[in-house]
């Protein structure tokens, strides 16, 4: 297969003394159009369940999908390959974050190193809450190596509050609902995350998943190579938005 990004750093090795933990499910980087196509799938089932009218436009890949400040990570069952989660991460290294198109992050925003979740889908009970919890920490394990310095969520509600339960902040007004474009101007909760002080900030509230994200490896959840961000240090939002976009294609499955 084929990386999407050059080699820099990785988060599949666990941290001395660690916990090692199998999972009934894997997360991985999505790299083959086959991949693409199962995150596709989950991602409109997901929708479809909550916004339908807004899933009918999620039934096929999205051209964010393929570029290269993108990331689209998949959550597979061990028994089937069965395709039980998938999010999107978008980082602001060549452009700004898709929620830029519809609101203005405040200066303590701008000028940093930032990462959006997007199209968060997961399957229904049990292991659907267990998948969630997974890819988050995936999310951070990418947050970390790549040099995210805040992370950028907007949530509709009640998604909001599992953001929340994470200590995200909000950017906007407390509980503030805005209308995004890239989610057919559904109202969203946008809230953010410093990176740096995670896990002083869940040690300090005693944060019930912090045994999971912090003390426990998972070799399912393996993000693979990431490139860490540099050079996005401008709130020149005009330069910013022309910065050459590459398209690269996904290896055959």
């Amino acid at each position: 297969m084929e990386m999407r990004i050059p080699a820099a750093l990785s988060a599949a090795h666990p941290r001395a003394g660690m916990k090692i933990e199998r999972l009934p499910f894997t997360v991985r980087r999505v790299e083959t159009e086959s991949s693409l196509k199962k995150a596709v799938a989950i991602r409109h089932a997901a929708y479809a369940r909550h916004v339908p009218e807004f899933a009918r436009t999620l039934l096929a890949p999205e051209a964010c999908d393929y570029e290269e400040d993108t990331v689209v990570l998949l959550a597979e069952s061990k028994l089937d390959g069965t395709p039980i989660g998938t999010a999107r991460l978008q980082t602001n290294v060549y452009r700004p974050l898709h929620l830029e198109d519809s609101v203005e992050l405040p200066d303590w925003l701008q000028g940093r190193a930032l990462c959006e979740v997007e199209r968060l889908g997961v399957g229904e009970g049990r292991i659907g809450h267990m998948v969630k919890v997974a890819l988050m920490k995936a999310f951070f394990d990418y947050w970390e190596m790549s040099g995210t310095e805040w992370a950028v969520v907007a949530g509709r509600s009640p998604v909001d509050r599992q953001y929340e339960q994470l200590m995200f902040k909000d950017v906007f007004g407390d509980k503030e609902m805005v209308p995004l474009r890239n989610t057919g101007n559904i109202p969203h909760r946008v809230m953010a995350f410093e990176i740096a002080t995670a896990e002083e900030r869940w040690r300090a509230a005693n944060h019930p998943l912090l045994k999971f994200f912090r003390e426990t490896h998972h070799p399912d959840i393996d993000i693979g190579l990431v490139m860490p961000q540099r050079g996005l240090r401008t709130t020149d939002r005009a330069s910013h938005a022309r910065a050459p976009v590459h398209v690269p294609q996904f290896a055959a499955a």
